[in-house]
């Protein structure tokens, strides 16, 4: 789990001694690719931190169409965020992509590693921040940006996500059919 103080310390300064405690309260999880963490309507109970491996995270649509909002990837963290602040049933599923190994902690956990280690609280507010920017981004490239812009920047900006993610997720994910998406990949081509 050197991975995880890796990234705690980008953020936040802890010793040894505290890393221990605030790793005692996750329980690590290996889970096979396509392995549902959870399902739409179920409460949203858990946070997940990728050591290695790749998370998404959809919803399906009335029409039974899958449509990716999110990847998770090494050192990303992933939820329903809404659903889990409330502890009510989400509207989402989270899928391992990869076969993957992840940190889970659960809303009940998070409350006492908080209580226990305040500095935590300011990991998990920059963390916060980062993906609502993040999220603030999308929602700006998705109105501005033609889709043949939308794919060379998603391509440009996360390639390891080209190289690793299936076709249909990155279509699904930028609002492509995958045979759209095909076609704009063989017009950059050519």
């Amino acid at each position: 789990m050197d991975t995880f103080k890796a990234h705690l310390d980008k953020f936040i300064s802890i010793n040894e001694e505290e890393y221990i405690s605030v790793l005692s309260f996750f329980e690590v999880l290996e889970v096979k690719k396509k392995h549902n963490l959870m399902l739409d309507g179920e409460i949203c109970k858990s946070m997940y931190f990728v050591v290695k491996g790749c998370l998404r995270k959809f919803f399906v649509n009335e029409k039974g169409v899958e449509h990716t909002t999110e990847f998770a990837i090494e050192n990303w963290w992933i939820t329903d965020t809404f659903a889990y602040e409330r502890q009510i049933p989400s509207d989402f599923c989270i899928q391992a992509v990869e076969r993957s190994t992840i940190l889970v902690i659960n809303f009940q956990a998070q409350e006492e590693l908080l209580r226990k280690h305040p500095l935590m609280e300011r990991y998990f507010r920059m963390i916060y921040q980062r993906a609502y920017a993040a999220s603030e981004r999308r929602i700006r490239f998705l109105y501005e940006m033609s889709r043949e812009e939308l794919y060379t920047h998603f391509s440009t900006q996360y390639p390891e996500f080209i190289q690793r993610i299936p076709q249909y997720l990155i279509a699904s994910f930028l609002g492509f059919t995958p045979e759209y998406l095909s076609e704009i990949r063989a017009k950059l081509r050519s």
